[in-house]
């Protein structure tokens, strides 16, 4: 089983936003899908890629105007939702709320049980293990994610 955690380098071919893809794809992908490049969205995208993290909408409003840029909270809200309606970046359902990410392609998630921090991974998982559950549960498996929780050692 390989695992990773996210990288940063360049990846020449991302068709979905991942761990080494910067936020021009990003704006690409919305380009692509015929979505406008409003100065609000491209801001809300430029931060999810900077920060490369998990934030509420709430931090991310914070976080923009605090840097001076001129954003309502209700349009941070509406770019993030119509974003992650269009797979261009992850949402995440959290019982304090959701949170979004720059990454939308598959890939797992550690949450630390202490802090509540959550690490982006790249898991590959064997293909016996594969084969296993698709007999035991009689689908194919096109892709998975999973969530793993822990403590620092």
């Amino acid at each position: 089983m390989a695992i990773s955690k996210a990288s940063t380098t360049p990846s020449p071919k991302a068709s979905a936003p991942g761990p080494g893809s910067g936020v021009e794809s990003a704006y690409g992908r919305c380009r692509d899908l015929g979505m406008r490049l409003s100065r609000q969205r491209r801001m809300v995208l430029d931060l999810l890629w900077q920060e490369r993290d998990h934030l509420s909408a709430r931090d991310i409003f914070e976080r923009l105007n605090a840097r001076g840029r001129n954003i309502g909270h209700t349009s941070v809200y509406q770019n993030l939702e119509a974003l992650q309606s269009a797979g261009v970046i992850e949402c995440l359902d959290r019982a304090s709320g959701r949170l979004y990410g720059y990454r939308s392609d598959p890939h797992s998630h550690l949450t630390c049980l202490r802090t509540g921090a959550i690490q982006d991974l790249d898991v590959e998982l064997p293909p016996e293990l594969l084969q296993q559950i698709e007999q035991h549960t009689g689908f194919a498996i096109e892709s998975y994610t999973l969530h793993l929780c822990g403590r620092p050692r």
